[in-house]
């Protein structure tokens, strides 16, 4: 990805949902949730840099994925910043797309959130995480908890946002086994009731005492995907099975499934022994964007 001088460039890293619960349904449809999120130590990248017009260039080795989209999430989120800005929509962006799509781990959602921060500065709209917040709510739920990219807890359909517990040093892995899976798909499938908000402390001591707290809680969205996506089995137990994994469980709702290690050094070192052909990456947490 080459940047021109004048140009800004931000990461927009992968969303992991270290547990997930369905906690209720609004009248119109929407999922009550409550999460944990953090976020990983892989990512997608956007560029912007002064155009004549509003376009988008799609690069990397996931790019293909999202050729036939008519209208990608980061272009709909430069238009609604420059409509919220008084300002016309001009603008080069080039994505950089590394994340698998529709995996559960928050890719489109990640990228709106880079475009906003990117063009933000590229355009000098001077309105920082604070002013961006209303128009990334609008563009989906998933992309408020993007835009700063710092573990939070999660409530609501996803835009009530509280700071996470005092997180330890920890290693995380991600692995997906290359299919995707659309989200409406999997809360169709879902069966049961509603699972009550956790009760999470202020703070962890190390990546042990974190993943006791947290095999308490779960996915509620594992096992309807695991019934739409068999191979996400496959993923979870090949983790389990890795040195030094503390918990495995899917993100969102898949098909990606992350591994807890007590270090980022474990979690890389597990990621090579995975099979091949899935999508993986280990290491450390990504590191927060914005304050």
């Amino acid at each position: 990805m080459t940047v021109g001088r004048l140009g800004a460039e931000e990461s927009a890293p992968a969303k992991v949902n270290l547990y997930l619960h369905v906690t209720g349904r609004r009248e119109d449809g929407y999922h009550l949730l409550d999460s944990l999120a953090v976020f990983g130590p892989a990512a997608d990248r956007v560029a912007a840099a002064p155009g004549e017009a509003l376009s988008l260039a799609l690069e990397g080795p996931l790019a293909a994925g999202l050729a036939a989209e008519p209208d990608n999430l980061v272009l709909r989120a430069a238009r609604a910043l420059a409509e919220a800005t008084g300002r016309a929509p001009k603008a080069a962006l080039v994505l950089e797309k590394r994340l698998p799509i529709a995996s559960g781990i928050g890719g489109g959602s990640a990228d709106a959130a880079a475009a906003l921060r990117a063009l933000d500065r590229l355009w000098g709209t001077g309105l920082g995480v604070a002013g961006l917040a209303g128009i990334a709510g609008r563009l989906g739920a998933d992309v408020p908890v993007c835009l700063a990219a710092r573990p939070a807890r999660m409530q609501g359909v996803g835009e009530v946002l509280r700071p996470a517990p005092s997180l330890p040093e920890y290693g995380l892995l991600l692995a997906n086994p290359g299919v995707a899976l659309a989200t409406p798909a999997v809360f169709r499938a879902r069966q049961g009731g509603f699972t009550p908000p956790a009760a999470l402390p202020e703070a962890w001591p190390d990546a042990a005492a974190m993943a006791r707290d947290l095999a308490a809680l779960r996915n509620d969205l594992e096992p309807p995907a695991i019934a739409l996506c068999p191979a996400i089995a496959e993923v979870l137990a090949a983790i389990r099975a890795l040195p030094g994994c503390l918990l495995a469980r899917m993100s969102g709702s898949g098909a990606t499934c992350f591994g807890l290690f007590p270090d980022s050094a474990a979690a890389r070192r597990a990621a090579a022994l995975l099979p091949g052909g899935w999508w993986r990456e280990g290491g450390a947490p990504h590191p927060a964007l914005a304050g």
